[in-house]
């Protein structure tokens, strides 16, 4: 018997309940995955956005194709059916972080989010020892239900599909995945990630650029200015590309415009996870491989090493080109401080100059 992980939002595992819970799907890509999973098999149910384990269901056949209706958003045409062997409100859910201290994808997490990985696709099979784990818990949690607080915003949040070049489905996740009260309250008070984001606007049009904020960040404020109704702003993207890059740039914190294409890309980390910016920059690059952008990622001095580190990981350094080779980093200070010396000067500038305050990110040989 092996465990597998099968992924639901807060919609589809209520659309699958009232189905019948006999059947799970899964999109036409995963197929030949389906293949490996036997008869007797475990399914770990997942709940993202809240991020909890609701149930254990039992394989009971083959898999197989079919498009009758069972999810409203989804067809999820590859099938297999399956017995219920527990089944959770999503109150009762456990959350994923009760197994900081059993699960391996934590115990061997090379970073903070790292173990996130673990959670990106379905069905993905995991160890005996994870799954026995989480499916023990589970059945404790049946026999001592305790109910959690369930924020109702992200049981019926559903990602959205957007499609590339190729028409295959893929999914653009926000940034953060903020939800609307810490939307609302960050437009209220300016962090220094909207500090440097304002920066990087007033300087693009003062060179005589058009600029763009990311479209979840256009309500954010500086020094009472609205970001989004800063000098220059536009109001859409005159670019020409599939829905899935589209989707990506409009989240990408601030660019530079002329016409129909980008300038330049800049991804502000402050305090946040510098993975989210990258992965966002490696989406773009890998969707677009002959685009040729000149990215940024903006950060404070001391996270230097931190954006080294993570931009030559694995991921980044096997894409064609690795990430170190087009993004490059600006230091918070170096902007500061270039800014400060052109001066009024600002207007005749050219974006070359990014050049001289950015650096290369690829790591040395020795």
């Amino acid at each position: 018997m092996n465990y597998w992980l099968d992924l639901f939002t807060g919609v589809s595992w209520d659309e699958f309940r009232k189905a019948g819970s006999n059947v799970t799907g899964f999109r036409e890509s995963r197929w030949n995955t389906l293949q490996k999973i036997k008869n007797g098999d475990i399914f770990l149910c997942y709940l993202t956005g809240v991020s909890r384990f609701v149930g254990l269901l039992q394989v009971t056949g083959k898999p197989f194709k079919d498009n009758t209706p069972i999810w409203k958003d989804q067809v999820f045409p590859c099938r297999l059916p399956v017995k219920p062997l527990l089944v959770l409100d999503p109150e009762f859910g456990i959350s994923v972080h009760d197994f900081r201290d059993r699960l391996s994808c934590f115990i061997n997490a090379s970073s903070q989010h790292a173990w996130t990985g673990a959670f990106r696709g379905s069905p993905a099979k995991w160890s005996s020892s994870d799954g026995k784990a989480v499916a023990d818990a589970l059945r404790h949690a049946q026999q001592n239900p305790r109910k959690l607080p369930t924020d109702p915003r992200k049981l019926a949040r559903k990602p959205r599909a957007f499609f590339g070049k190729d028409k295959k489905a893929v999914t653009i996740p926000d940034d953060d995945e903020l939800t609307l009260h810490q939307k609302s309250a960050s437009a209220q008070s300016p962090t220094e990630h909207t500090e440097i984001q304002a920066l990087l606007l007033r300087l693009g049009a003062d060179m005589g650029f058009d600029v763009w904020v990311a479209r979840n960040d256009r309500g954010r404020t500086c020094n009472g200015a609205t970001l989004g109704e800063m000098p220059k702003m536009k109001e859409s993207l005159p670019l020409q590309f599939d829905d899935a890059t589209n989707r990506t740039i409009e989240l990408i914190d601030v660019l530079w415009l002329k016409g129909n294409s980008i300038v330049a890309a800049f991804e502000v980390e402050s305090t946040t996870s510098i993975y989210s910016g990258l992965l966002r920059m490696s989406d773009l690059t890998a969707m677009q491989p002959n685009l040729n952008i000149p990215l940024y990622l903006v950060a404070p001095d001391d996270r230097r090493d931190k954006v080294f580190s993570e931009i030559n990981r694995p991921t980044f350094s096997h894409l064609n080109p690795p990430l170190s080779d087009s993004c490059r980093f600006i230091a918070f200070s170096e902007l500061k401080q270039k800014i400060k010396e052109v001066g009024a000067y600002l207007r005749f500038m050219k974006p070359e100059f990014l050049e001289e305050l950015s650096e290369e990110c690829t790591l040395d040989d020795d």
